[in-house]
């Protein structure tokens, strides 16, 4: 998920906090995180990584399946219905990313989706995960990537779904610049952490999911208050803008990858393109299967699981895990 469209939320929080009540924002924001953490605690367990905790929800038995959510996400955009649909033929493992979700930030470094993904391996093999099938989403497929690029030998197989994995054109846009800045991460993301309304979250949520619509439940269940509590947003926003150099070092390695690559793209994305993104990426790497799903936008495995499935299927027949 990426909430890259705030800025009538941004006016409207301005507005309520010019005027020197920066002590006000602060309580606000404060209790709202409250609310939220009260509200969607762990579902899993809390591991320790050099000295950080990290979210783990495990279920499910067979061979291993990790799953690496997105930018502004957590573990429960998978088990929402996701973790239900595979655990009946893998062991599932989806980890909150440092500093998103119940994972501590990692410091400087966890802009980086390869010490991201150092840390994530670290976490997984206390779990007793030897060589997983790894899935990431959005910004999460970068992670994977990485997880194999740092672990080729014990990477069994790769799927990216709707992944932000190739340089892009161009920026992202004025919000981000102005989140990620000085400025933005002392005296705008408090307000937005104070005083975005929920149904602004909402239709934030609707737009990510379009052109489907939001399965029933979802909202509830996801938190959209624990990505907008202060720190985690302003880590999402560090990541995310981060990302594209990153990925410039990451591009002229993907051809090296040997364990089976597949992809998965909605055709309709406007959050990821798949032009930019999918179809590069499979030019890139020997072997790799890219499977373009028309009509579909930016969350596959919710609104075309039974194809996220397949994927991983295919990837686990051909690493000669099934």
């Amino acid at each position: 998920m990426t909430f890259n469209r705030l800025a009538v939320s941004l006016l409207i929080a301005g507005t309520l906090a010019l005027g020197g009540c920066g002590a006000a924002v602060s309580q606000r924001a404060s209790d709202r995180e409250a609310v939220a953490e009260a509200s969607y605690p762990p579902t899993g367990q809390l591991l320790e990584v050099d000295g950080h905790r990290i979210h783990a929800h495990v279920e499910g038995r067979g061979p291993d399946l990790v799953l690496i959510h997105g930018a502004s996400g957590s573990t429960r955009d998978f088990t929402f219905s996701f973790v239900e649909k595979m655990k009946g033929r893998y062991r599932v493992i989806a980890l909150d990313r440092p500093g998103l979700g119940w994972s501590d930030d990692i410091g400087p470094d966890g802009t980086s989706p390869l010490v991201q993904a150092d840390v994530l391996r670290k976490a997984a093999a206390q779990l007793g995960v030897r060589r997983p099938i790894v899935l990431g989403h959005s910004y999460g497929a970068a992670v994977a990537l990485a997880w194999g690029l740092r672990d080729p030998g014990n990477t069994a197989a790769i799927v990216t779904v709707s992944g932000a994995v190739m340089p892009w054109p161009g920026d992202l846009g004025p919000v981000y610049s102005l989140t990620a800045s000085s400025f933005g991460q002392a005296a705008v993301v408090p307000l937005i952490s104070a005083f975005v309304s929920p149904d602004r979250a909402d239709r934030i949520v609707g737009q990510i999911f379009a052109p489907q619509k939001v399965p029933p439940g979802y909202s509830d269940y996801f938190g959209v208050g624990l990505s907008l509590r202060r720190e985690s947003f302003r880590i999402n926003a560090r990541q995310v803008t981060g990302l594209k150099p990153y990925l410039r070092l990451m591009e002229p390695n993907y051809p090296k990858l040997p364990m089976p690559v597949e992809i998965l793209h909605g055709g309709d994305d406007r959050v990821v393109p798949v032009e930019i993104h999918a179809q590069p990426l499979g030019r890139l790497i020997p072997g790799a299967r890219v499977t373009i799903l028309e009509g579909i936008g930016h969350m596959p495995h919710h609104v075309a699981p039974d194809a996220v499935a397949a994927a991983i299927d295919r990837a686990a027949s051909r690493a000669g895990l099934r």
